[in-house]
């Protein structure tokens, strides 16, 4: 007849280590932390880049019609706007027609003079849009 014998064993955490470590006995090193400064709320703001617009200037050659279809296409305006924009361009001699970063500003004037000139006046010498980038002063 068989006997059955309890045994506990021990978890793996709690047994006793097998070898005994040596410890060596060190002398605590210095710990150097920079210094924390404090950030004012106008340090922590980040700093905004410069506007810049996107001026059309007049064109006597390209068709109004052309020139509108040009800024719905570069920009997404809807008719009126873009009809606006041209008017002022017309009438004052120019009319600033997008503001953004300096980066962006220089791509939507690209596109625009990437346009070309108004293919019904081709014939006639028309050129692309005048268009140019410039700061915008704060006020």
């Amino acid at each position: 007849m068989k006997t059955a014998t309890n045994r506990y064993i021990m978890p793996q955490s709690a047994q006793q280590p097998q070898s005994v470590l040596e410890v060596e006995e060190t002398t605590p090193e210095t710990v150097v932390r920079p210094k924390r400064t404090r950030k004012t709320k106008s340090d922590q703001r980040a700093k905004r880049q410069p506007r810049y617009a996107v001026i059309l200037h007049n064109d006597d050659l390209n068709t109004m019609d052309f020139v509108v279809h040009s800024l719905q296409k570069v920009f997404g305006y809807n008719s009126q706007v873009a009809l606006d924009l041209m008017a002022r361009a017309h009438i004052e001699g120019r009319s600033q027609v997008w503001s953004g970063t300096r980066e962006l500003a220089e791509l939507k004037a690209e596109q625009l003079v990437a346009c070309g000139p108004d293919p019904t006046m081709a014939m006639y010498g028309a050129l692309p849009l005048k268009v140019s980038v410039e700061p915008i002063t704060e006020e």
